[in-house]
């Protein structure tokens, strides 16, 4: 990946003059430099990644991962070393057949000696409770997932849920709210989170002033189509968001990273 556009955001880890020179050739170490979470912020800060096509498409052939390029994947794997949780969807953890994080015995080394678990945790937003109890992310996974669920939910999944080894908790009401997820998040100890979608969590993020920073990659190809866009709600929400940052690789792909005005 080479370093094509810098912002002017800075985390209060990141001095101007440690920040590569537009053009630099990134290795893993400076990837992971340039996508630290703040240190000084007293709630969850919630990053979103998502991957699009050229022309905005959300997915090709029905998933995201028809739009994944090397460039992605390496992003991917390293966004989600930085985090303490994975923040999803039910919808998007059954489409793309989510298991636990897997990570190498570096990566988990790295983690440790930052701080962080040896292994970020799964936090799935399932207002029906939704979920499989025998699906990869209760079977393949060395964290048990947190399962955020209403009192709407379906009590004999949520009780196979819970016998088959995952948290669940249940809030008040029939919906999960934004304000039910950071609370949640917060309770857990949880500061740094990845949320990888789907649309309509996002959106719904976007709508209540909770999403705090996109990296959004966008993937070198059309797609056409009728799939939807990164974030879904029923009425506009204007968030204005700064650049911080744009690299590209040789295939086309470009990285860009985004956060919120203050």
């Amino acid at each position: 990946m080479q370093l094509l556009h810098i912002g002017t955001y800075f985390t209060s880890e990141q001095a101007p003059e440690s920040v590569p020179s537009v053009g630099s050739t990134l290795d893993d170490d400076a990837v992971r430099a340039l996508h630290a979470y703040p240190t000084d912020v007293d709630r969850p800060w919630i990053r979103t990644n998502f991957v699009a096509s050229i022309d905005g498409s959300v997915t090709a052939n029905g998933k995201s991962a028809g739009l994944g390029t090397p460039a992605d994947a390496r992003l991917f794997g390293i966004l989600r070393e930085l985090c303490d949780a994975v923040l999803v969807g039910a919808g998007t953890a059954r489409a793309e057949n989510y298991g636990g994080v897997s990570l190498s015995s570096e990566a988990k080394a790295r983690r440790v000696a930052a701080g962080l678990a040896p292994v970020p945790t799964i936090v799935v937003v399932t207002a029906s409770g939704s979920i499989d109890a025998d699906s990869r992310l209760v079977t393949d996974t060395e964290v048990q997932p947190v399962m955020l669920t209403s009192a709407a939910a379906d009590g004999s999944k949520v009780a196979a849920l819970r016998a088959a080894g995952a948290t669940v908790i249940e809030v008040t009401g029939e919906s999960v709210s934004t304000g039910d997820i950071v609370a949640t998040l917060s309770d857990l100890g949880f500061r740094r989170i990845l949320c990888e979608g789907g649309p309509g969590l996002f959106g719904q993020l976007v709508s209540d002033g909770a999403a705090d920073e996109l990296c959004l990659t966008i993937s070198p190809m059309l797609v056409a189509g009728e799939a939807g866009r990164i974030a879904h709600t029923s009425d506009a929400a204007d968030a204005p968001m700064h650049r911080v940052h744009v690299l590209g690789d040789a295939d086309g792909t470009l990285l860009t990273r985004w956060v919120r005005r203050p």
